[in-house]
């Protein structure tokens, strides 16, 4: 059984998200809490955020033990680009992207042995 939860259009590059994907990819639920809690980046409350929903899921929707989860699948991909032009010397402009994240969370129960 799998709970998740996607946030889309987010307004940060990916690559940056996946410096702070990277972080809690694996760990229980609680322990990445804690950790995205004290992680200096843009996404750690963006991706704090997601795991909350995708707790809220769990319990709700497939009744499954808050305590026994962990992140099993976390990954970061690329949304649009938002095109901004930035005026140039002589006349020309420059083309800034502004990059999107589509970030994807999947919680499962940990086997108890």
């Amino acid at each position: 059984m799998e709970a998740r939860a996607v946030g889309r259009y987010l307004r940060v590059s990916p690559l940056k998200a996946r410096q702070v994907a990277d972080l809690v990819r694996g760990k229980n639920v609680d322990e990445a809490i804690g950790i995205l809690r004290y992680t200096n980046k843009k996404s750690a409350p963006i991706i704090s955020k997601i795991l909350q929903s995708a707790i809220a899921n769990a319990e709700h929707n497939y009744d499954m033990d808050a305590d026994e989860l962990y992140i099993s699948e976390l990954y970061v991909d690329e949304g649009p680009s938002l095109k901004r032009m930035r005026p140039r010397a002589y006349g020309r402009a420059d083309i800034r992207k502004h990059r999107t994240s589509h970030i994807t969370l999947v919680l499962r129960e940990r086997e108890v042995k």
